[in-house]
């Protein structure tokens, strides 16, 4: 009997076996949206309106920790596109458009070579040189399609909803036509109790609910073409937002996305659980979804992929963290990178002397910020409400469990000190594995790569992205005692490494003055990186002709992102004198072309705005 009973389990197994290796390839279908959290029913979000994606995630797997890598939309898509972090291949500052590497071939071609009609529609926004775009796809436009493919022939289709996008909220509809009622808003708690807080929240909320009917309608077309029992659907948000404090930030807000799989019976031997309706609490990312892919059809994962599948045959065990990171957010300079594990996120800020609120043009689009900014100079906002206003800590760390909106910062807490090691430790430890670039200040970086690319260079210079690493973890967050080392970093023959010890001199402000010899050094430096640091931190050092001179120099470079970092500085140390606005206005002047994509030029029309000056009064026309 026993006998019988384990011939009988070899037959089905074999038979199970024989019936997937029979099964046609799935077609596979992405559903994305732009610029938005999970609020959704399905994550416990009972002011949202959101039955389409309630009843994709009862037939599916809702993944309770997906984050993208990084919260903005161009770089979050490189990543998506390349199976790389934006950060390893040099494409993490926004809209940068830098090549890409040739050993880096995009996923779309990938699933091209095995036999899959590819279509997307319509966004691209891959924060790479548009020139290097061409071929990745059968069709993309507004009017690509999977049912255009040839018979027979599996189909890979993206369809990208702008609904719930940023600029949705940028024009306020009338509060009588809102279907989210503004006082029936819950509102974080860094957020101000402002009308215009609260309409913004609400007016969002309904186009979360305008996004979600987009999503049941691709849901039904899917349906009606007969495609549904052979088609694996993905929907998935392509980072947070989009209030002030979410998009652009390594917080929850700006990172975690809605993301929900459904894979239809026949493929049942692809669940990543029993049951579908399950949720799956493992870690997932961007930097995971090409390998997915190619797990999901059975092709080889290249080595070179910096994910993991979560999917398929190739699947790995669960990762025990997910990294994101940020860079420039358009003509604004900054630098973050995160970890997360399924219950802490901890924070590194590289560039702690700016506040998390620093203008940024496209931003203060929306009444709400301008409203919390107004509230703020006002006196009205508490102190969580008011560190947005402020400059930063070096490190955050929190229990996003008990702290789900992220104000209660751990790092300094010495109960939590096992935590905080153990994750900056695996935050350095990504760092060095994916060869980040960003360590590397933009404007050197473009200098020293031309030729190449920034993930070829990083492979092949001799660099020691260890020291540079130690050396700006060191810059970011100095003591006094420091000053000698910081010092021997302004004397170093590596460029980077210079420009961090000009970075911790700035931190350290007043604290930093018996070092000014080296730093008045550093204002004729090589590199307009250091030159920019160096004079913004003599400048608080009293030596304010010094400095401004510096940054004037700067403002004549022909690399367009150093003179975005010298703009930066001025905005910051608030210098409104004469001689410093005619340097922003012979710059402008210098580069010519008024595009609001050159961002010297929209941190130019940003000073101009401070300064109540009409660049037509000088005949410049920049109303972009």
């Amino acid at each position: 009997m026993k006998n019988l009973i384990v011939v009988f389990g070899l037959f089905v197994l074999i038979s199970c076996n024989s019936t997937q290796e029979e099964l046609p390839p799935p077609n596979i279908l992405w559903i994305t949206s732009e610029d938005n959290s999970p609020f959704a029913g399905c994550y416990g979000d009972e002011f949202a309106t959101t039955p389409n994606m309630d009843a994709l995630a009862a037939e599916g797997f809702l993944y309770t920790h997906a984050y993208a890598n990084v919260p903005v939309c161009a770089p979050a898509r490189n990543t998506i596109l390349t199976g790389i972090y934006a950060t390893s291949g040099g494409h993490q500052h926004m809209r940068s458009y830098y090549d890409k590497s040739d050993k880096i071939k995009p996923y779309p071609r990938m699933l091209r070579e095995a036999g899959y009609y590819c279509t997307n529609n319509s966004k691209e926004d891959y924060n790479i040189n548009p020139e290097q775009n061409e071929d990745f796809w059968d069709e993309s436009s507004n009017k690509a399609h999977y049912k255009n493919r040839p018979e027979g022939k599996p189909f890979f289709a993206v369809f990208n909803t702008t609904i719930s996008h940023e600029s949705s909220i940028h024009k306020s509809i009338p509060s009588e036509e809102l279907r989210h009622r503004p006082e029936d808003v819950t509102l974080p708690p860094y957020h101000p109790d402002t009308p215009e807080m609260r309409h913004d929240w609400a007016q969002y909320y309904d186009k979360i609910e305008d996004m979600d009917k987009k999503i049941g309608e691709l849901l039904q077309e899917l349906e009606d073409s007969g495609e549904a029992e052979n088609t694996i659907v993905f929907y998935y948000g392509d980072h947070g937002g989009v209030l002030a404090r979410s998009k652009r930030y390594v917080y929850e807000t700006g990172t975690r996305v809605p993301f929900i799989v459904r894979i239809p019976e026949k493929y049942k031997h692809l669940y990543p659980a029993e049951n579908p309706g399950s949720q799956i609490n493992r870690l997932i990312s961007f930097v995971d979804l090409v390998p997915t892919l190619l797990s999901l059809i059975g092709e080889e994962i290249p080595e070179y992929l910096q994910g993991n599948a979560f999917l398929g045959e190739q699947k790995t065990a669960d990762p025990e963290y997910a990294f994101m990171f940020r860079g420039r957010m358009d003509e604004r300079y900054d630098m973050s990178r995160s970890a997360r594990d399924n219950k802490y996120r901890y924070i590194r800020n590289y560039i702690p002397y700016r506040v998390y609120g620093q203008f940024l043009e496209y931003l203060w689009r929306a009444p709400s910020i301008q409203s919390w900014e107004a509230a703020y100079k006002a006196g009205e906002c508490n102190e969580i409400q008011s560190k947005f206003w402020n400059t930063k800590p070096a490190e955050e760390l929190y229990d996003t469990e008990n702290d789900p909106w992220e104000v209660n910062n751990l790092a300094n807490d010495p109960q939590y000190e096992d935590v905080l090691k153990r994750m900056r430790s695996a935050t350095k430890d990504w760092m060095l594995e994916i060869n980040d670039t960003g360590f590397i200040p933009e404007a050197e970086l473009i200098d020293r790569t031309e030729g190449t690319t920034a993930y070829d260079y990083m492979r092949t210079a001799d660099l020691d992205l260890n020291a540079l690493i130690d050396g700006a973890n060191l810059a970011s967050d100095p003591q006094k005692g420091d000053i000698p080392f910081l010092a021997e970093m302004l004397d170093d023959e590596e460029a980077a490494i210079r420009y961090w010890g000009a970075t911790g001199m700035l931190i350290l402000g007043e604290d930093a003055g018996d070092a000014q010899e080296a730093l008045r050094n550093a204002l004729n430096d090589s590199s307009p990186n250091v030159k920019v640091v160096a004079a913004e931190a003599m400048y608080r050092l009293g030596f304010e002709e010094e400095g401004l001179q510096a940054l004037y120099e700067v403002l004549e470079t022909p690399n367009s992102f150093a003179r975005t970092h010298a703009l930066n500085a001025i905005d910051s140390i608030e210098d409104e004198a004469a001689a410093t606005q005619m340097a922003v206005l012979d710059m402008i002047g210098m580069v010519g072309e008024f595009n609001r994509s050159h961002y010297d030029l929209r941190a130019a029309k940003g000073l101009l705005t401070k300064w109540n000056i009409d660049p037509m009064d000088h005949g410049y026309d920049m109303n972009w």
